[in-house]
């Protein structure tokens, strides 16, 4: 057999952040593997395309970006004398590249909807495990940055904290694909101010007001684009299809355009995690577009219009308030659903939900500042602080969507 000597060490070019460097060849390996391919075909924010036309970019995007950050802040950190050695390298960069591999089709949209019981963090720890046994141990300490098991944590608040390599990409990423700038940050600018103390991230004082503006970039980003009423709903029929098919599975059989996606539509509840891992690594946005596609003209009025309004962006009306909706307005939203679709049960078109978002939270994951004189404020204690006390309070809003009565014409 003839063996080609392929160049690994490639370079991407990135519209965020430009030239991207493959830093080595089991990085290189790592995206060549299928699993991490998959990640091309994973809408990065789900149905948020529907609102923000440019949107479409993909889990691949975004994981490339944060091992783009990743190095940079390794780099920024060993100028300042922090000691990262060539295997925590390597590791923390095969954790964040990682870090988001066990998302399923439209991202966060349908967690908990195909694979119940599992959220992505759990599932991308199954993978690399997997991974890891390809690899021939490769990734042991990379698995152990990401689970929090290592003893040097600063490693894991790179990867995972309110200052992670993870965020500090998709807010940069997100708002440049939405084209909305007050999502915006400086994630150099905040990169070059963090530091090490006692093996825990932190940030040198020059830097309090750049991670202020992210803090609020960040809030503006969910309550902007995240939570967006009209996407919401989008995500909110995508789910509801999903559960329709499965209903509808569980009586009478449906089929849809993959094997994958028919695997999750059935009841597998007793089937074992190995098993559905290797049909969810089958699965991604095309499967579930492709279907609902055919879904369109199914004999169920429930799931063809459900189908039809996504396809062809007829979203309900959206609300987002302070007070929750009561339940005599929502009993009349259902029964008026029931007559305008012709079916008795109205409820797949009316959905309330709590959206809570904490711009900070100060006892999940502080933020320490850095003075030069070796004491350490959590931010929002930090004498220079100007917003960030004000950062803390849970936000609380409901969003509602239901069908409106179309006017007749004169």
């Amino acid at each position: 057999m003839e063996y080609i000597n392929v160049n690994k060490l490639k370079v991407f070019n990135d519209p965020v952040h430009g030239f991207i460097s493959i830093p080595n060849e089991l990085i290189f390996d790592i995206i060549q593997h299928p699993y991490f391919q998959r990640l091309r075909r994973i809408c990065q924010t789900g149905l948020t395309e529907l609102v923000y036309p440019g949107a479409r970019h993909s889990r691949f995007h975004h994981a490339l970006g944060a091992l783009h950050l990743m190095q940079r802040a390794v780099e920024t950190l060993r100028l300042k004398n922090i000691e990262v050695s060539c295997e925590e390298e390597n590791a923390v960069y095969c954790a964040i590249l990682l870090h988001d591999i066990g998302h399923g089709p439209y991202s966060h949209t349908l967690e908990q909807t195909l694979v119940e019981g599992m959220h992505h963090e759990s599932i991308s720890l199954h993978l690399m495990e997997l991974l890891n046994v390809e690899f021939s141990g490769k990734l042991d300490l990379a698995i152990e940055i990401f689970k929090g098991n290592y003893e040097r944590k600063f490693l894991t608040q790179l990867v995972s904290s309110q200052l992670d390599m993870d965020r500090l990409d998709y807010l940069k990423r997100d708002s440049f694909f939405t084209g909305v700038v007050e999502g915006n940050i400086n994630p150099d600018r905040i990169i070059s101010t963090l530091n090490v103390v006692n093996d825990e991230l932190v940030v040198d004082s020059k830097g309090i007001y750049s991670v202020e503006k992210y803090l609020i970039a960040r809030m503006f980003m969910y309550w902007q684009v995240y939570n967006h009423k009209a996407s919401f709903s989008a995500e909110v029929y995508l789910t509801q299809v999903l559960k329709r098919a499965k209903e509808i599975a569980a009586n009478e059989g449906i089929s849809s355009t993959s094997e994958a996606l028919n695997y999750f539509l059935s009841k597998n509840e007793e089937n074992s995690t190995e098993e559905k891992l290797k049909y969810f690594v089958q699965l991604d946005d095309s499967d579930i577009l492709s279907s609902i596609k055919l879904w369109q003209n199914h004999p169920d009025k429930i799931l063809s219009y459900l189908s039809r309004s996504l396809i062809n962006r007829n979203l309900p009306v959206s609300q987002i308030g302070n007070q929750a909706f009561g339940n005599l307005e929502l009993e009349k939203y259902k029964k008026q659903a029931a007559e305008i679709i012709g079916v008795e049960d109205g409820s797949y078109f009316v959905h309330q939900s709590k959206i809570e978002v904490i711009p900070y939270d100060k006892e999940k994951s502080p933020i320490y500042i850095r003075y030069k004189n070796g004491d350490l404020h959590e931010i929002t204690q930090s004498p220079q602080q100007i917003l960030s006390a004000h950062l803390v309070n849970p936000i609380q809003k409901y969003h509602l969507c239901y069908l409106a009565v179309k006017k007749k014409s004169l």
